[in-house]
């Protein structure tokens, strides 16, 4: 071609372009693909092209601007038609894989700059779109166009900042590793594992526009068993320490990357419970979080925001907890029928009701109770005997969620709280509080289960007897009111009824 750019090909009618203006009926190269790009958006269309083998034209004059550096345009157009070619429309994904696309494309994302500093995103994005395509084709696509990736390209690509091309390539991912447990072990071994990261650094950064990267996560962190895995690497990246288990907590323990997990697990998890069958393993994992999480942070500075906070420590905390509260709602074993585990009861054996309750017995009292207290001339007691407060809007009524998921059909679980002399401290969750949203609703769900069917509990209640009470109308309705025990000067609720 000489030092001709390919826009001055075009418009001499290369033979290898011929059947493209055939197609479109037009002699001009821009006009040609943008005909045949509205062309291929339906599927007659794409059939049509089918039949006159348009791919291989495509695919050669993509090659050929590669070494154009001028002509940007057309390759963006050329791009967007494969695209299109490829969208559902099966003799196109198997030309593309019989004609080396995958490894063309290899070359154009290479081309275009994938490790630098100013990667070309809307390429790279086409790019990519056009392999997602390819990849549902079936299992001979997804090996070749895997087979071609990881695992140094999938790494790279997971490093450019973009959610148009953070979209596409999980979407990739996806799809390789959807029924095939040997691609997901790849993905989740020593090679792969830096490849989520980066994809969940990505998405921290600028989010995701479509569902594939938490259909990717809810593969690797719910449906298998390579969570606690995932987690862990994290902090290995961002650490640089040879011994993860040896941070100190009184550092800063958790980063930005794992909150934002947590964040997608705890959606995914609330979306699709029940369709999810809890590993215990992932929910004891969780639980471990959480509890490191409560060790490293010192419940001194009153809520601002709801979660996220924006700090780590305490997004880790929020979210933890409200992935406790919906495996506890799940309300289900896990495992064959004859080694079943109960989730619920094995948190309960690690000590997941005795750290809340204590949690919850620390904090300061609900700000209407708080209120009450003030009018009835104790002062003090709101702040004397309450050292914690709720370090984001809502942790008090999430951890009241979780004890009431846990009490629900759990006999055992409804006399231990009674036990621990919890019933009191329940009932004065009963009430609106505008740091916790719907605390009453999570409040009178959790002494529901905690009542029903328990006759001991029920007489616990009803033969409440303190002396001193303010009236508060958000408990009348309940037939409760709040009395102020004289000795211990602490707010409680009894009933009236």
């Amino acid at each position: 071609m000489g030092g001709a750019s390919l826009t001055e090909v075009s418009f001499a009618r290369n033979d290898f372009l011929e059947p493209l203006f055939t197609a479109s009926k037009s002699s001009d190269l821009k006009e040609t693909l943008e005909i045949l790009i509205a062309i291929a958006k339906t599927d007659d269309g794409r059939a049509d092209l089918a039949s006159k083998n348009i791919l291989p034209v495509v695919l050669q004059l993509i090659t050929h601007l590669l070494n154009d550096p001028f002509d940007h345009e057309y390759l963006s157009l050329s791009l967007r038609l494969m695209r299109n070619l490829c969208a559902g429309e099966v003799a196109n994904q198997k030309s593309f894989i019989q004609l080396n696309g995958v490894g063309i494309f290899l070359t154009v994302l290479r081309s275009k700059k994938v490790a630098s500093s100013e990667p070309d995103h809307g390429i790279i994005r086409m790019g990519l779109q056009v392999l997602a395509n390819v990849s549902l084709a079936g299992k001979e696509h997804q090996q070749a166009i895997w087979g071609g990736l990881f695992h140094d390209e999938l790494y790279m690509l997971a490093k450019v900042r973009s959610q148009g091309t953070c979209d596409p390539l999980c979407m990739i991912i996806y799809a390789c590793c959807d029924g095939s447990p040997e691609l997901v072990l790849q993905l989740c071994g020593d090679q792969g594992l830096p490849i989520v990261v980066e994809i969940i650094r990505t998405a921290s950064l600028v989010g995701f526009g479509e569902e594939w990267l938490k259909l990717l996560l809810s593969r690797i962190c719910l449906e298998d068993i390579y969570f606690p895995q995932l987690f862990s690497r994290i902090y290995g990246v961002c650490s640089n320490r040879e011994n993860e288990e040896e941070i100190s907590l009184s550092s800063n323990p958790f980063f930005t990357e794992q909150a934002y997990l947590l964040n997608i697990v705890s959606e995914i998890l609330n979306e699709r419970l029940k369709e999810i069958t809890i590993p215990n393993d992932f929910a004891l994992c969780i639980f471990g979080i959480f509890k490191k999480s409560v060790e490293a942070f010192e419940f001194g500075s009153r809520a601002e925001s709801r979660l996220p906070t924006g700090l780590a420590v305490i997004d880790v905390l929020g979210y933890s907890l409200t992935i406790l509260r919906d495996i506890c709602a799940n309300n289900g074993g896990v495992g064959k029928e004859e080694d079943l585990v109960d989730v619920v009861d094995s948190l309960l054996s690690s000590g997941l009701l005795d750290l809340l309750l204590c949690l919850l017995r620390d904090l300061e009292p609900p700000k209407i109770i708080r209120k009450a207290m003030n009018q009835a001339g104790n002062q003090e007691a709101t702040t004397s005997y309450f050292p914690k407060v709720c370090p984001y809007k809502g942790f008090r009524r999430d951890l009241v969620a979780v004890i009431g998921n846990c009490a629900y059909r759990r006999k055992h679980v409804q006399d231990d709280i009674r036990q621990k002399n919890g019933m009191l401290l329940m009932l004065q969750q009963c009430v609106t509080d505008e740091d916790n949203p719907f605390l009453r609703e999570w409040g009178i769900w959790s002494m529901r289960n905690l009542l029903e069917g328990n006759s001991e509990n029920q007489q616990a209640v009803a033969g409440l007897e303190l002396q001193g009470s303010v009236d508060m109308p958000e408990l009348a309705g309940l037939g409760l009111k709040v009395e102020v025990d004289q000795n211990t000067r602490r707010a409680k609720l009894v009933n009236i009824s």
